[in-house]
């Protein structure tokens, strides 16, 4: 998952609030449950210790919610009196999900905001095609003082239009018309995935005239313009694309944990490892099971992003005189962020397969060994 949106929370050192919230039920007394919700995320935080303006804050960010018809949550991050980012999620949050500390606790976004690749739909008859640009990311609505950017700017000219392609002649030449389209659009649009709907033969021919490197991206519906069940199937490609992804990252990284002749290893695994590995900027991607027990052990950091250390001493000897104490998997995520190095999840492979990729649910391809 590309993180840099997360970038406004790295850009002032000090205490945050992290609050993800359900707003997935909609029924006639959800006004009143989410002003309690929004009530109980401030206690929560004032508990924990957080000041009474960002508390405040967070509670009138949560409060003005109350209609909100948003089908999952929402994510809010804030500091010194101000709600700094908001994230719509995916998927609706845990309850209890509050958190003030000396980073923004945003590994939950891994699993809650998700994986969403940018799907290019292709619509197939034999006389043309329309086009259109499938992605949760152009549906959201991100507020607060930072915006959160999109990762591919090209797509957001996508967001609420189609393409139509309208050709005749030979179906032959047809095939060829909207292969050389959609190619052209998929490099517009920075398209992952590639989903041909239609006629099985119309689509197979558009399929094969595709570029050579787009028809590993390309996948083939097997319902047909117009039927009830194509929508699901679309969204079911997409999600298995997201896990056929993931399990060939974590084959990449199991691969990459065999010493070479030198004994040393392209990918690690534990705090130790991970955090001299991201304060010598050798993070190249981060995986992390958001529950895993060693996303909760207490790091060191200091005020800048590769200030961070197993233990306060080791702060003090690389010359830092400042020290905070952190969550594992925030400092570890934060280093990441700022050197622009995507963060995988491992809970779709522990669903899959029930195996641990690596001890204590966190590890990390290295940039160089």
């Amino acid at each position: 998952m590309e993180l840099a949106f997360l970038s406004p929370l790295y850009e002032h050192p000090g205490s945050w609030a992290s609050a993800y919230v359900d707003l997935s039920q909609h029924d006639e007394d959800m006004g009143h449950r989410r002003h309690l919700t929004a009530e109980a995320v401030a206690r929560q935080l004032r508990e924990q210790g957080a000041d009474a303006a960002t508390s405040r804050a967070v509670y009138d960010t949560l409060d003005a919610l109350r209609h909100s018809t948003e089908p999952y949550g929402r994510a809010v991050f804030a500091r010194n009196g101000e709600v700094v980012l908001q994230v719509p999620l995916t998927q609706a949050p845990p309850h209890g999900l509050v958190h003030w500390g000396t980073l923004p606790h945003v590994t939950p976004l891994l699993d809650l905001a998700g994986e969403d690749p940018v799907s290019l739909v292709a619509y197939i008859d034999r006389t043309g095609a329309g086009f259109e640009l499938r992605s949760a990311v152009l549906q959201r609505h991100v507020t607060g003082t930072r915006q959160w950017p999109m990762h591919r700017s090209k797509a957001s000219d996508w967001s609420e239009r189609h393409f139509q392609l309208k050709v005749e002649n030979t179906w032959e030449y047809n095939a060829r018309e909207i292969a050389e389209a959609l190619a052209d659009c998929q490099a517009e649009t920075g398209a992952d995935l590639l989903i041909l709907c239609g006629e099985e033969r119309a689509c197979r021919s558009v399929h094969e005239q595709l570029p050579q490197h787009l028809r590993d991206r390309a996948e083939e519906a097997a319902h047909g313009i117009g039927s009830r069940l194509l929508p699901q199937e679309v969204e079911d490609i997409r999600a298995r694309h997201v896990r056929e992804r993931v399990l060939a990252e974590v084959d990449r990284y199991r691969a990459a944990r065999t010493p070479d002749e030198e004994r040393r290893a392209a990918a690690i695994e534990g705090v130790p490892q991970l955090v001299e590995a991201a304060r010598e900027h050798r993070l190249a991607e981060l995986l992390i099971r958001p529950d895993a027990p060693d996303t909760h052990r207490e790091v060191w950091i200091g005020e800048d992003p590769d200030q961070l250390a197993a233990r306060r001493s080791e702060l003090r000897t690389i010359g830092e005189q400042h020290a905070w104490p952190a969550r594992a998997d925030d400092a570890l995520v934060r280093a990441a962020v700022v050197t622009d190095a995507p963060v995988l999840s491992l809970t779709p492979v522990l669903e899959e397969t029930g195996d641990e990729v690596a001890a204590g649910g966190m590890g990390a391809l290295l940039r160089w060994k």
